[in-house]
This record gives structure tokens, C-alpha cells and sequence, in this order.
């Protein structure tokens, strides 16, 4: 019999997913939205690897007495999202700086305020 703390991974996964969720709708400021996103990617990779958990499952490695084995394609698949979820943290992360330079803040609303319309 299955009881609620048996689903604890996918109600982490759907808090996680909520409270990113809030930060990228809610918060002006872009650094905020940069780590809600950040929130939002974790909650997807604790998703599949949740998913791709078998229990009793053994390494897939041929041996003998083992009948069950778990798939290695969700792990390598959530390695690849954090190199790239990693490279696109910095990209935002770099894209915010260089905002902060050309118009002195990050926060959403004061950016179109400052906009002379020039395009510079």
C-alpha cells in the first residue's frame, strides 16, 4: 500500500515548481527571475529523475540473479540540462549585468523609464 510520503519527490517537484513559477511572474527584479527560472529547471530535473527510479532496480550491468534493472537514460539525460541549464544561468545572468551597465538598475519597471527611444 502506497501512502503519501511515498509521493514526497513529486510534492518537493510541485512546491519547487511553484515557488519558481511566482519568482518569474511576480518579481521585477532579473536576477530574481534568473533564480526562479534556476528553481524551476531543479524542480524538472528532480521530476525525471523521480520518474526514472525503479525500486529493486540494480545498475544495467549483466549479472547473475538480477532480473530488474533501471534505466540510465533519465540520469544521463538530467546530466546534460544541468551543463546547459548551468551555461544559460550564465548567459542571463551576464545578459542582467550588461542591462545594469546600459540603464543602472535591473528592475523591470525602471527600465522604460530611462528609454530615451534612440535606441542606445
Amino acid at each position: 500500500m502506497m501512502t503519501i510520503l511515498s509521493f514526497i519527490n513529486y510534492w518537493v517537484v510541485v512546491v519547487l515548481m511553484m515557488i519558481g513559477f511566482y519568482c518569474v511572474i511576480a518579481r521585477g527584479n532579473m536576477a530574481k527571475k534568473v533564480m526562479g527560472l534556476n528553481l524551476f529547471q531543479t524542480s524538472v530535473f528532480i521530476l525525471f529523475i523521480s520518474a526514472g527510479k525503479i525500486v529493486g532496480g540494480s545498475t544495467p550491468i549483466l549479472r547473475e540473479g538480477v532480473e530488474m534493472y533501471s534505466n540510465p537514460l533519465p540520469h544521463v539525460l538530467i546530466l546534460t540540462a544541468i551543463v546547459v541549464g548551468v551555461a544559460t544561468t550564465a548567459v542571463g545572468l551576464a545578459l542582467a549585468v550588461r542591462i545594469n551597465e546600459a540603464y543602472g538598475s535591473i528592475e523591470d519597471d525602471h527600465l522604460g523609464d530611462e528609454d530615451d527611444g534612440d535606441g542606445q
